[in-house]
Parts: C-alpha cells; structure tokens; sequence
C-alpha cells in the first residue's frame, strides 16, 4: 500500500529564509535516497521580490496575493498521497487543502511571535497587520493531521498556544549538515589570520538575525565587562547587521575594534568562521530548535548557550548554559573557558560526539514513519 506514493513538498519563496532552504534542501535530498519508490514534489511560491517582473515587484499587495491565494490555490490543485508544508508560517495553505480533504502534515519550527511579538516591529512598516496575519498562517496547523515539531519545547508551545492536541504532534530533531566538519590546523589559522590579527585573542562567534530574542544586546554588555577585565578578545557577528540602537551602544562603549561583521557567507567561509573561533556565543532568550550551536559543535567549536526554550534539550551536557539575562554569567563562562584549555577540550570532545545524534537521515527516517502512519490510518477510514 505504500510502496509508491506521491508526496508534495510545499517550500517557503526559494532564497527568503536560509533556515528553511536548509530543511527544505536536506529533507527531499533524503527522501529521495530513502524511498526512491516514491514521487518527490517541490512546489514553493513565486517570487515577489524579481525586480524585472512588474507584477512581482515586492509590494505588499503582490506579495499577499501569492501568499495567500494564487500559491494556495496552486497547491490544492495537485493531486498527491501527502502534503508536507515545510515551514509553519504557510500553515494556511492546509485550509485549502483539507476543503479537498487532502493529507496534511506542517513542521512547526517555532512559535515566536506567540512570545516575543516585538520582533515583527524591525520587520514590518505594519506590525500589528504582520502578527495578525501571522497568527492567521499559524493557526491553519489546526486543521493538519500532523505537525511535526523540532522539538519538545516547540510541541509544547503548540499543544498550549494554538492549542492542538497532544496525539497530532510528533518531535522531530533537524539534523547537522554533512557541510560542517573540523578543518586543518593550517586552514584554522589562515582564517584567523584573516579575520584577527593579533595573536592570544580570543574570537567568540555568533551566526543569526539581531531580533530581540537572539541577545545581542547582553552579548555586547559582555563584551564591555570582559574588555574591562583585560580580556583580549574579539566578536565575529555573522549573518543581520546590529541594530540602531545596538551600533548606538557599540559607539557608546568603544567597541567598534573589538567586532568584525560578515555580512552573509557562503558555507565554506560559515565552516572556516566555525572552526577558528574560539567559541560560539548564542544565549538566545528564545529557539524553536538553535542549530547554530550543533553546526559549531560539529566543527569541534566549544558553545556557550542558554538555559532556556529549547537549547538545553538540543546541547545536552555539551555546552555551557548560562541564564542570558545574566550579563556577568555570559562574560564569565568565556573567561573559563579561555582559561581552562582540559575544560575547553572537554566541551569540544562533547560537542563533536553530540552531533553524532542530530542526522538529516535520522530525522528524515522519522519523517517517513509519520507519513507512512498518516497513510495507514488514512487507509482504514476509507
């Protein structure tokens, strides 16, 4: 009975979220290798961004539009053993789909905006439309016959935010890209030589958006005390450009010579950036799964994180956590470990044999398994 089976993979705008490429990317790949029986669909919105194309010329109009009608309809007019939405913000594409009582799975990610609402104010010209078409998209898990959630922290903030019940959600972990590995001591050190000059610096890295819940700014108060202390150290910022008011504070304190921002590197320069800092620093207040600290770790790169939302389930015994709104605690656990190398290696051996449990295959092998029991009970009703 599930020998042969169609799946449609309904994606995100191709290029609009990296995190979403990257599951969207990693799950088909490893469908395809893992039930090559099987009819593997892509199908994602078009763009609005192209600037040569009039009508997709990014206004919100257009942009609305395709969201939420001609992508939908295009999608519902598929025929297809299961729909898997990829990303939960297109979760109203399930209205459509269950008009045509269609099997319906979406991974829910994170429900953020449920908890920090202001992230949307740096995001949108019209925030409070942005969250109430947000809470639209989102809510459309309800009519899903699964969600998968990528990890327990984010099920349980579905099973009580939306709410939907407990049986319909599954936990499954995203995996570590095959991508991030540890590199030669040679490559480590031209890539510190190209982005630190002075030797017995420690680098701290830290990869994503500067949205309030990322703690950038407690991360920059960190970097005040440790220079304070006489701390030579130095912050790679990878990925969003700080805020207003965070390069108010970076001019305010003087912190201009002690940060390097890269804007957005391709992942041979993300891996090289991994691999020769000294740390990852990301004591997020909030994450849906923070892969981030898996891809350092797979690099053999000791992570100092937080203690809360989803991180301790994700790092396990292999990082630090600290409380991220304790700016003492942050500066503190770099300083232990740029003192103490057998605690340092420590965390690295750690980190490398945790990654060893996060695959795209393992997760994609549990993927299956909720298809496939999608497609048995969906069998037995009929």
């Amino acid at each position: 009975m599930i020998d042969t089976q169609r799946i449609v993979i309904v994606r995100r705008e191709r290029g609009v979220s990296s995190s979403m490429d990257v599951y969207a990317d990693n799950l088909v790949a490893e469908l395809k290798s893992i039930q090559p029986s099987w009819d593997i669909v892509e199908i994602a919105p078009k763009p609005w961004t192209n600037k040569t194309n009039q009508w997709h010329s990014g206004t919100g109009v257009n942009k609305n539009i395709e969201r939420l009608w001609r992508h939908p309809y295009a999608v519902s007019c598929l025929e297809a053993d299961i729909f898997h939405i990829i990303d939960h913000s297109n979760a109203h594409v399930a209205y459509w789909l269950k008009k045509k009582k269609r099997n319906v799975v979406v991974t829910c990610h994170d429900l953020v905006q449920f908890i920090c609402p202001e992230i949307l104010n740096d995001q949108s010209r019209f925030p409070a439309l942005s969250l109430a078409s947000w809470k639209y998209s989102v809510r459309g898990m309800q009519d899903a016959d699964r969600v998968i959630a990528v990890s327990t922290n984010t099920a349980q903030d579905v099973t009580k935010m939306l709410p939907i019940a407990q049986e319909k959600v599954v936990v499954v972990s995203n995996g570590v890209e095959k991508e991030f590995y540890q590199l030669p001591a040679n490559e480590v050190q031209d890539t510190r030589n190209n982005y630190e000059s002075l030797p017995g610096t420690f680098c701290l890295l830290n990869v994503g958006t500067n949205h309030q819940r990322k703690n950038i700014t407690n991360i920059l108060k960190a970097l005040v005390l440790l220079r304070d202390r006489e701390i030579p150290i130095k912050l790679w910022k990878v990925g969003s450009e700080f805020s207003t008011e965070q390069q108010k504070f970076i001019r305010l304190h003087d912190l201009e010579s002690i940060i390097t921002f890269i804007s957005s590197p391709n992942k041979v320069t993300l891996r090289r950036l991994y691999n020769a800092a000294d740390a990852l620093l990301a004591p997020s207040l909030y994450e849906g799964f923070g892969l981030t600290i898996l891809e350092a770790m797979a690099c053999g790169t000791p992570v100092i994180s937080a203690n809360v939302s989803s991180l301790p389930e994700v790092a396990g015994d292999a990082a630090i956590l600290v409380d991220p709104l304790d700016v003492k605690a942050i500066a503190d656990a770099v300083c232990i470990l740029r003192s103490d190398a057998k605690l340092r290696q420590s965390y690295i051996e750690k980190g490398l044999a945790r990654t060893k449990q996060f695959s795209w295959k393992i997760s994609t092998e549990q993927v299956v398994q909720v298809y496939k029991s999608l497609l048995y009970e969906s069998a037995y009703k009929h």
